[in-house]
């Protein structure tokens, strides 16, 4: 199916990655994306691996998983259409901290350190936005993982101390 530039261009600023994005801004990184597909079972990224580049979730439905130190898989979350995922490797520049598998046939869209970099160089409040909106992410990845490592679950009222 060919997406439209109106569609995508639609579909990009409902995600975390672009919102709040001006028009100009947002042509100027959908210019540097690379599309990719994968199969379902494909590994799209390898925890350990070197990483430069970031995807975003057009389409289907990726698993994604650690190895423990006793050698078991255990899985992280689930990332669907909007989500992102790579970040980390493009702020502090080390391998790939987690295993990314498809678990359905998927569309992503690629943007690599290189491209954010010019995008940097050519567009100064664009980059600023996308880096508060990657922050921004992190910030809610770490709520979540905050709370399950305590055993809140979202919106769940205390109850109070006896």
């Amino acid at each position: 199916m060919v997406v439209s530039a109106p569609e995508l261009k639609a579909f990009l600023l409902a995600t975390p990655f672009f919102g709040g994005l001006p028009d100009p801004s947002l042509d100027l990184l959908i210019s540097m994306l690379v599309e990719c597909r994968f199969d379902a079972g494909a590994t799209v990224v390898a925890e350990g691996e070197p990483g430069r580049s970031l995807f975003i979730v057009k389409s289907g439905r990726l698993a994604v998983s650690k190895r423990a130190n006793s050698g078991n898989v255990i899985p992280i979350s689930v990332l669907e259409a909007g989500d992102f995922f790579g970040e980390m490797t493009l702020i502090e520049m080390q391998n790939r901290s987690a295993t990314v598998v498809a678990e359905s046939p998927t569309v992503l869209y690629e943007l690599t350190a290189q491209k954010l970099y010019a995008c940097y160089k050519a567009d100064i409040h664009a980059y600023v936005i996308v880096l508060q909106n990657v922050n921004r992410e992190l910030c809610r990845r770490l709520r979540r993982a905050d709370d399950r490592l305590t055993g809140h679950q979202a919106g769940e009222d205390e109850a109070p101390a006896r």
